[in-house]
């Protein structure tokens, strides 16, 4: 019964944290967009890799 005193207290002070933390994210716009992230997956944007350079072996001719 003792342990209640603990965690009676201890629960209403992560309830608070847990609200403060939305309330801050809602003010702060992190859930301003949630479209975007979704979509964005699905562009290939990616860049083209870069050309490959060959070192001349000592049998090949040098470019002119």
């Amino acid at each position: 019964m003792t342990i209640l005193y603990l965690l009676i207290p201890l629960s209403l002070v992560l309830l608070g944290l847990a609200v403060w933390a939305f309330f801050w994210a809602v003010s702060n716009d992190q859930f301003e967009d949630l479209e975007s992230p979704a979509h964005r997956i699905l562009f290939d944007d990616d860049l083209p890799a870069p050309p490959v350079r060959r070192r001349p072996d000592a049998t090949e001719e040098p470019p002119p």
